[in-house]
């Protein structure tokens, strides 16, 4: 981890360390999560980042050393080790450290920064608790009403396709993916929105014991409509891969809410 990245991986840290993100119950809990970094600003291109091919994989040494450096300063420094604090009964690769940049050149959108209150010329980290990510594939919808369509579906199996309001997650749309709207115009408010209608199901056909699948929601929710994630706040929308590519990915989060794990972004100081 090359000195220059220390400001992102000191402003990580700050992000991890409030109440808000709960480090510690990220550790505690036997659900395998941890945090997960976006980079967002100027930075990203001053330190070399790669928000292109293989964005969420290897060959880039910033990607993968600043994630990396967190997560021995939380094992080594803050004493999260696994089988004392952390408790994980799988964990996920992205334990080992996962951090990477959102290609804002790219998008027609708002980045995922601008979205949560930062300006467009300020380098900020965003950390998110999360598992590791899970590809979702559409290589046949040319409209964006098909691939949101899809795009939820696949997403409704984040975690478990019986569990809403609980969890949060993160979407990294790809570029060819990210074309569909731009190509007719859409804004990410409108994406998020219709993305919500597909994502808002009838509670009957998810409670405890439908369908002869003891999990589920409670017999109390019979009769509802309910939103897979919280409309307030409950998914990060980030654009991030490689130029080819029908290929977008989903990072399930942790138990959201004051009871568990919220995203914090922090303004990385140079």
């Amino acid at each position: 981890c090359r000195p220059e990245y220390l400001p992102v991986v000191i402003a990580g840290l700050e992000a991890i360390c409030t109440e808000e993100f709960n480090m510690h119950g990220v550790l505690a809990t036997t659900m395998g999560v941890g945090p997960i970094f976006v980079v967002n600003g100027p930075i990203r291109n001053r330190i070399g980042m790669n928000a292109g091919m293989n964005v969420l994989g290897h060959g880039n040494r910033a990607n993968s050393t600043i994630g990396r450096a967190v997560q021995l300063i939380v094992r080594n420094l803050g004493g999260g080790a696994p089988g004392g604090i952390d408790r994980a009964a799988q964990g996920n690769p992205g334990k080992l450290g996962l951090c990477f940049p959102e290609d804002e050149e790219g998008s027609p959108w708002e980045s995922l920064a601008v979205e949560r209150g930062f300006a467009d010329d300020e380098s900020t980290v965003t950390a998110f608790c999360g598992e590791g990510p899970r590809i979702v594939v559409d290589q046949l919808s040319r409209s964006p009403e098909s691939l949101t369509k899809m795009l939820a579906e696949a997403m409704m199996a984040t975690v478990n396709p019986r569990m809403f309001l609980g969890m949060d997650a993160m979407l990294v749309l790809s570029p060819e993916h990210m074309s569909r709207y731009a190509e007719a115009g859409w804004s990410k408010a409108k994406f998020r929105e219709e993305l919500m209608v597909h994502l808002t199901k009838p509670a009957d056909e998810y409670v405890r014991g439908a369908g002869g699948i003891d999990e589920g929601l409670p017999e109390g929710a019979a009769g509802m409509s309910l939103p897979k994630f919280n409309p307030d706040g409950g998914l990060q929308i980030v654009h991030a891969g490689g130029p080819a590519g029908l290929f977008s990915s989903v990072i399930g989060g942790w138990l959201s809410g004051a009871s568990g794990s919220v995203p914090v972004t922090r303004r990385i100081e140079e």
